[in-house]
């Protein structure tokens, strides 16, 4: 994709369709199987709250869940929170006019974030690759938060790499796996992280934005990944019933917690 694909050749206005399907073409350059998580996290909140939920998009990015969630749920309302400007600047040319959609600029390691929320509750909280630049302690700290807002009988689904230490052998193959897949695919022209936030910051409307959201966060947040059982364990103990994965891929796991 060129900078002309995205805006137009006269006046600095961004073709906010072509953003999104830029993001999810290199964010499916790192999982080929990231449809396939969306459509069981939407079946499982179907399943556990109904088709019209009340759902918070954490760590939204450009509103890849909410997009989603409203093509199948068109009764669903959606609250999208990130602290990236870039990403939101996406997200707000997306939704704009969409009165189920509403988009909050907050810092998820602020213990009042929620207060900028404008819903006490939610059915469901929904958030995909986006936790693991937060380290443990921090992380258990979001998910005592994030249990609070969560209704009675309400879910909170986190699809992320999830590592299991005790496999070495399976993950060393795996990823090797995974690498050589990417490789090729970046032969036949994907884009991968550092190239399309070059692209995004010689954009007439992205630019400033992403110049922000470099001073906040670098070139990548890095946190922890630990396992899937540690983060069932660590939601049990903030307030949440059950909590176990419902799907995983070789990489990734989507681990469910209902209230």
């Amino acid at each position: 994709m060129t900078d002309a694909d995205i805006t137009t050749a006269t006046t600095p206005v961004a073709d906010w369709q072509a953003w999104q399907e830029s993001w999810d073409r290199q964010q499916e350059w790192y999982m080929p199987d990231r449809e396939e998580r969306f459509r069981i996290m939407l079946d499982m909140v179907e399943a556990l709250v109904g088709p019209a939920p009340r759902v918070l998009d954490l760590a939204c990015g450009t509103g890849t869940i909410t997009a989603r969630l409203l093509a199948r749920f068109p009764e669903a309302t959606s609250t999208g929170v990130d602290l990236d400007p870039a990403l939101l600047a996406i997200a707000e040319g997306t939704f704009a006019g969409d009165e189920r959609v509403s988009l909050v600029t907050a810092d998820l390691k602020d213990p009042d974030w929620t207060a900028k929320l404008p819903y006490d509750s939610y059915d469901a909280v929904l958030t995909a690759t986006a936790l693991h630049w937060l380290h443990a302690e921090p992380l258990a700290a979001l998910y005592g938060r994030v249990a609070e807002i969560v209704r009675d009988g309400g879910v909170f689904m986190n699809a992320d790499h999830m590592i299991d230490e005790t496999t070495p052998r399976i993950n060393a193959a795996e990823r090797a796996r995974r690498h050589a897949q990417m490789d090729a695919a970046k032969a036949g022209g994907a884009l991968d992280w550092s190239e399309w936030w070059q692209l995004a910051a010689k954009d007439p409307v992205l630019a400033g934005p992403t110049a922000r959201r470099f001073e906040i966060y670098g070139e990548h947040a890095d946190g922890d990944t630990p396992s899937a059982q540690w983060h069932a364990r660590v939601l049990r103990e903030k307030g949440f019933g059950e909590a176990r994965p419902v799907w995983c891929s070789p990489s990734d796991t989507l681990l469910l917690a209902l209230k």
